[in-house]
């Protein structure tokens, strides 16, 4: 049933939000410098990199996703503690797209009471039509969903004009069908049931949520005893306690679950607001105040039965927690943002055989190396291993330039060289079975450098 009223408004602006950020960030464009992808949020797995505006993530840098994923778990224990279910009613995926469909099915077949009486008369061209039109725009939606979200993956522009001209890889065709069949399915058929029987959320809310939490809830110091209208009116003239609740349905009728919110909080109540809409529509209808069902809890509901005054606790343990987690996690990614390195070296030491010894006597070890170059830009490092006699030497295979008798590795821009290395121990210098030593690169423009640690073997 369609309703009218505060919460619906505050639904259709997320809605509006939420689908214009999804549909529309890939277009986006930020500057990156010259060879650079000017995409402001892409995960180009080609290249092993992920952009999000100025941050450019390494797939060394995976941590913050770990990061991210704390984040979103903690603001999901965070609005449950506050007023349970608000990501379930307001902000979920499942819930977006379905109200979307609804107001679709809505415009082409009318509200569910016309939709019945059509479903129950013999088929005709205007209800092909209308059902055939419902269908194809909810293909339509479903399909530029799935269109959507391969979007993130390839420079958008680009890849529209792949996809409408069929020289998209087969991987993107693929994906959006699976998207598709996926929207179309759980947005336009299953709806609730998805809520109902396959999320897990609201299994694991309800182990989450305290007394404390706002939730919707059907006022019943006010509401009972219930009846029709004109039964409530006559108890009230006979001085016998009636309640506001006239029985008129509207609440279970305007719930996408079917909850019957006076019945108290169920599992299946996705805290979506639309019961309160409909039940203010009708007591101000009928001339009573509205609020009969709202966010609370059921203490202040017995108080309030008892006749002593309401008690709000949103800043409390539980949330203080929360929220510092947040924050917390926040701080450290921002400052881990702000200060990582552009340079990184990583180093295996060769494993067969560990060492070499030469005819001179000199020991040899080999290493590969891998430079990181996070800059936009080519950039020259200079290598030395610090923790070896003064006379040892150091060889890059297959690199001639040299800064001081030290090797110079050129390495591109935003990209990664590997590089194989030889070290070797001065001439008529016994060293240990071990010694740690230290690989450091510097970089002579910007004065960037990066070490690594490992051990130099011999006999």
């Amino acid at each position: 049933m369609a309703v009218e009223g505060t919460f619906r408004k505050i639904k259709w602006a997320l809605l509006f939000v939420t689908l214009g950020i999804y549909y529309f960030t890939p277009f986006i464009r930020w500057d990156r410098g010259p060879e650079a992808p000017d995409q402001a949020v892409l995960i180009d797995l080609a290249g092993r990199r992920a952009y999000f505006f100025f941050i450019e993530i390494w797939p060394q840098e995976v941590y913050y996703i770990t990061g991210l994923l704390i984040l979103a778990a903690m603001a999901l224990f965070l609005m449950n503690a506050v007023a349970g279910r608000l990501w379930c009613g307001y902000l979920c995926p499942q819930t977006v797209w379905t109200d979307l469909f609804l107001w679709v099915e809505r415009h082409v077949e009318g509200d569910r009471r016309e939709r019945i009486i059509r479903d129950k008369e013999p088929w005709t061209a205007n209800k092909v039509a209308r059902k055939g039109v419902k269908h194809f725009l909810w293909l339509m939606i479903a399909w530029w969903t799935g269109g959507a979200w391969v979007l993130y993956f390839a420079d958008a522009p680009t890849l529209v004009v792949d996809l409408a001209t069929g020289q998209a890889a087969l991987a993107a065709y693929a994906w959006i069908a699976i998207l598709t069949f996926t929207t179309y399915t759980l947005a336009g058929h299953m709806r609730e049931q998805v809520c109902v029987f396959m999320c897990p959320w609201p299994r694991i809310q309800a182990a989450l949520t305290d007394d404390d939490a706002l939730n919707v809830a059907y006022r019943w110091d006010r509401g009972e005893p219930r009846g029709s209208l004109k039964e409530n009116k006559k108890l009230t003239l006979e001085g016998l306690p009636a309640g506001d609740c006239i029985d008129c349905y509207q609440c279970l009728h305007a719930c996408p679950t079917g909850v019957d919110i006076r019945n108290g909080l169920q599992l299946d109540c996705i805290q979506c607001g639309l019961c309160i809409d409909a039940c203010d529509t009708v007591m101000t209808k009928i001339g009573k105040p509205t609020g009969l069902i709202g966010y609370d809890t059921d203490d202040n509901i017995k108080r309030r039965a008892e006749g002593l005054p309401t008690s709000y606790r949103i800043i409390r343990p539980r949330t203080i927690v929360y929220a510092v987690i947040i924050l917390g996690v926040a701080a450290i990614m921002a400052f881990a943002l702000a200060t990582r390195d552009v340079a990184g070296i990583n180093v295996l030491h060769d494993r067969n055989p560990i060492y070499v010894e030469l005819s001179d006597g000199t020991v040899r070890n080999g290493y590969t190396v891998r430079f990181l170059n996070k800059e936009p830009s080519e950039r020259d490092f200079v290598l030395s291993v610090d923790g070896m006699p003064k006379e040892s030497r150091i060889e890059v295979v297959g690199v001639d330039k040299t800064v001081d008798g030290k090797p110079v590795v050129t390495v591109g821009r935003d990209q990664t060289r590997e590089v194989r290395v030889l070290v070797f121990s001065p001439e008529g210098v016994t060293m240990p079975k071990s010694t740690p030593v230290t690989f450091r690169i510097f970089e002579l423009a910007s004065g960037d450098e990066a070490t690594a640690n490992d051990f130099f073997k011999a006999p």
